[in-house]
């Protein structure tokens, strides 16, 4: 048990180096900084549209829900598409080789899309608050609410990326995962009311995190008047906390197992073939 909390701490201030780096690096900034303003530039074009049923703008809305997005995003697809790059690579291998090596590769690994996801949330905030009007943030419950959305919007989404980026055959595939969560968003009442959406559309945003992400943003962030648009008119924080948590459990629960044996199956034949066949793709 000490070894693998040494090798944590290792991994954590790994983590945080890689962060750094991230952040004095020209390419990931304008990465952060293009994504965000784009998002940002669709919440202005809509920001003199009103939320059916309402006169409240329906730009200031989305502005909460992306920021929910943003966890989901990152959580899965980021973090998915590390492993699934590094496994090619033979990042993975080499971690492999080390006592202890996968849990503090995983814990870096956790630690720097945690920063990235918190940076860009606050980002966005930040620029929201300057750009946009309505927002509920004049009284303590609303931060609070927000910080234990994104905290355990982390917690269900960061151990479900790990398990896809595991499974995923190679980088090229898990680029597909982008696709997949913006036809998520598209039914999670990310940029649209769910509640607009046909029945069987509703319950299957539902059954997937991105949906709570966004909700449980909107009830931190906006005023109470808007639960009307929601299913049920209520924000639901009871619900958005049991589906989190039970995400959660599931991906704690699986992704160890799932890393494991993807660790197993590692070694320098499986990373030279990839290399070959992507050598191939290349020519």
């Amino acid at each position: 048990m000490n070894a693998q909390l040494a090798a944590a701490r290792r991994g954590a201030r790994r983590g945080w180096i890689e962060l750094r780096q991230m952040l004095t690096n020209p390419p990931d900034i304008a990465l952060i900084t293009i994504s965000a303003a784009v998002f940002t530039g669709a919440m202005l074009f809509l920001r003199t549209s009103r939320v059916p049923g309402t006169g409240f703008s329906l730009g200031t809305t989305e502005l909460a829900s992306v920021l929910g997005m943003n966890i989901g995003f990152n959580g899965l697809a980021s973090l998915a598409g590390v492993l699934a790059v590094e496994r090619e690579d033979g990042t993975l291998l080499r971690a492999k080789a080390i006592p202890h090596g996968m849990t503090g590769y995983l814990v870096g690994k956790i630690v720097t899309t945690s920063g990235v996801v918190l940076i860009s949330v606050a980002g966005t905030l930040i620029c929201g608050l300057c750009l946009f009007h309505g927002l509920a943030v004049g009284h303590v419950g609303a931060w609070l609410t927000l910080i234990w959305v994104l905290l355990l919007g982390l917690a269900a989404t960061l151990p479900i990326g790990a398990i896809l980026g595991a499974l995923f055959p190679s980088a090229r595939s898990a680029g597909l995962l982008t696709l997949v969560i913006g036809g998520l968003a598209a039914i999670s009442g990310i940029f649209y009311p769910i509640t607009h959406l046909p029945q069987w559309l509703q319950w299957i945003g539902q059954v997937f995190p991105l949906y709570w992400l966004g909700l449980g943003t909107r009830s931190a962030l906006l005023p109470a008047s808007l639960a009307s648009v929601e299913i049920g008119h209520s924000w639901r924080h009871l619900a958005t906390f049991g589906v989190l948590a039970g995400w959660t459990a599931v991906g704690l629960m699986l992704a160890p197992v799932v890393l494991r044996r993807m660790a197993r199956r590692e070694s320098g034949s499986t990373v030279a073939a990839r290399r070959e066949k992507a050598l191939l793709r290349a020519g």
